[in-house]
């Protein structure tokens, strides 16, 4: 039986009477639309469509695509005004405030997080990114990643995940958490049973957590039961298989093709996460576009076969009007049973009420004061933002003594940057952090006094001659990597724009490479005696890195194995 009262929730009588109250009095077609969360393009809405969404679907929660803040905070405050019942507002916090906001402080990832090896590196992120995204008027954070980086190849946690480590995960995921409940927002982890394992995209595919059993609850089962006894109010079902817990609570061999991704299985939801970790608190699916759930079965049966299956919440629309009727129908065949609807609507609006949201209503303050935009993206939050990349950045080998560079010695220095793709979201292309990132960092090389030659496309084949002019022109190389981006790939490497920027003046001269994103390029660098991870590309990082390039900084920054790649030859 559901019990608001205990853990994450721990409503009070009138709280309780709230929740009761609210629900008898809600319509049939409110309590579906309470089980969705949408998507809000707020730039592409007009207020009357933003007004029809709100009164017609009556969804009980919305993330939206960033603005900036003011455009936020303003589309938020008339979303939740055209609501009867107070929306969840959902920000994606997962390094700091610009998963919220345009503008926000992009503060750390999850990887540089576990290579600072510092607790107050959870907690300065989960504070920033609340406190940045509560502004706007958002309530609740998508974030963190507690998935564990145990697959080298793996793209999708790479540099979200806070390392292998399942204990190390659990504090980090703990001390992000309770920053986040103390600034007010309503706490979330991702993605169970948990990625990491296999070298697949949810977004493109179903993926395996392949682990056995056991060793299944002494890693993620560890993690996840300690955040659930830290008071966790929400969880995130990636689309995710774990075959042998299915089959275990299955009772029997289950075949292949009745394997389903977590977001759709009632034995990972129901048996192994309800029962035997005894999460009391909200579960919300994964974004319900990604393919590693809509390829399973159609989306007529997908919509209601998701709260079915024990999910709260149904995170995105494809077609709004298509998904809500794929729902009622679900309801009214009896997929969705009506005590399914009930528990799921109450877990929605105890959620709610424990973030004090009905009370907020009534008061008129579920948006914060408009004054308090001031602190997106604030000086205070870029200094924290910079303590924590002296932190972070990690030099995971300097096998010929390179470093430090420097301009008495190496002046005159051939800058290789090697981009990634652009990402492209719902058909929209990303901001070009790279293309950013590179002009910082060759104003601040120079500023040091460096003299940089940045090779770039055809205008190699002017310095590709001998390797007598080469090292008559250069003292060093600095090759940079800043390759990006999930969603479109299962793969991520380093790509060389021409065969000339490929490494072949790495054995005669002294030579640095430096991946400002993915912490695991060894695997294309394996010719490098010298190799650092930054882990970002941001303006704080670029300025750490080369206090550290040239000396004035000391390393900190920790690695696990999983920079070697599985390999020997990465360590020469």
């Amino acid at each position: 039986m559901l019990d608001l009262r205990k853990k994450p929730f721990y409503l009070d009588d009138k709280g309780i009477e709230w929740v009761e109250e609210t629900y008898q009095n809600m319509s049939l077609e409110a309590r579906i639309g309470q089980l969705f969360s949408v998507l809000v393009p707020g730039e592409f809405m007009t207020d009357d469509q933003l007004k029809d969404l709100m009164q017609k679907v009556r969804p009980g929660a919305m993330r939206y695509w960033n603005m900036e803040a003011e455009k936020t905070w303003e589309m938020n405050r008339k979303c939740q005004e055209y609501s009867e019942i107070p929306l969840l507002i959902a920000s994606n916090c997962e390094t700091g405030g610009d998963g919220g906001v345009k503008g926000g402080t992009k503060v750390a990832t999850g990887a540089a997080i576990g290579a600072s090896n510092d607790l107050g590196a959870a907690e300065a992120v989960g504070r920033i990114s609340a406190i940045e995204s509560t502004a706007i008027g958002c309530n609740w954070n998508f974030a963190p990643v507690v998935d564990l980086a145990f697959n080298w190849r793996n793209t999708i946690v790479q540099t979200r995940a806070f390392g292998k480590d399942a204990n190390r995960a659990l504090e980090y995921g703990k001390t992000w958490n309770r920053a986040t409940r103390k600034e007010g927002m309503g706490d979330l982890v991702k993605h169970f049973p948990g990625d990491g394992c296999d070298e697949n995209d949810q977004h493109l595919c179903m993926t395996v957590n392949d682990l056995g059993a056991k060793e299944w609850r002494e890693s993620f089962g560890v993690l996840y039961q300690g955040l659930i006894d830290d008071d966790l109010k929400s969880i995130m079902i990636g689309h995710i298989a774990q075959p042998e817990l299915q089959r275990e609570f299955a009772g029997k061999d289950l075949a292949d093709d009745e394997i389903l991704p977590a977001s759709l299985s009632p034995e990972l939801l129901q048996n192994l996460l309800r029962d035997e970790l005894n999460f009391n608190g909200l579960i919300i699916t994964d974004a319900t576009h990604m393919i590693g759930m809509m390829a399973h079965m159609p989306r007529e049966e997908m919509v209601p076969r998701a709260i079915a299956a024990g999910c709260d919440m149904f995170l995105f629309m494809n077609d709004i009007q298509e998904d809500f009727e794929f729902m009622m129908k679900g309801y009214l065949k009896g997929i969705i049973s009506e005590d399914r609807l009930r528990d799921a609507v109450y877990r929605i609006l105890a959620m709610k009420a424990s973030l004090n949201l009905h009370e907020k209503k009534e008061k008129g303050t579920l948006m914060p004061p408009k004054e308090g935009l001031h602190v997106v993206g604030c000086d205070d939050h870029q200094k924290e933002a910079g303590e924590l990349a002296d932190q972070y950045i990690t030099l995971v080998k300097d096998r010929k003594g390179y470093l430090p560079l420097t301009p008495q010695k190496h002046k005159r220095l051939m800058l290789v940057f090697l981009p990634g793709d652009v990402l492209i979201v719902a058909g929209k292309k990303m901001a070009d952090t790279a293309g950013a990132c590179k002009d910082y960092l060759v104003k601040q090389l120079e500023a040091q006094g460096f003299e940089i030659t940045l090779v770039e496309g055809e205008d190699m084949m002017k310095r590709r001659s001998t390797t007598k002019a080469l090292r008559e022109n250069y003292d060093a190389v600095l090759v940079v990597a800043d390759t990006t981006g999930f969603v479109q790939f299962n793969t991520m490497r380093v790509k060389f724009p021409t065969q000339l920027h490929q490494p072949w003046y790495v054995a005669e001269l002294p030579t640095v490479f430096v991946s400002f994103n993915l912490s695991n390029q060894l695997i294309d660098f394996n010719m490098s005696h010298c190799y650092i991870n930054c882990y970002m590309d941001t303006q704080p990082a670029v300025d750490a890195f080369i206090d550290k390039l040239t000396g004035k900084s000391e390393f900190k920054g920790i690695y696990n194995d999983n920079v070697w790649c599985g390999r020997w030859d990465t360590k020469l």
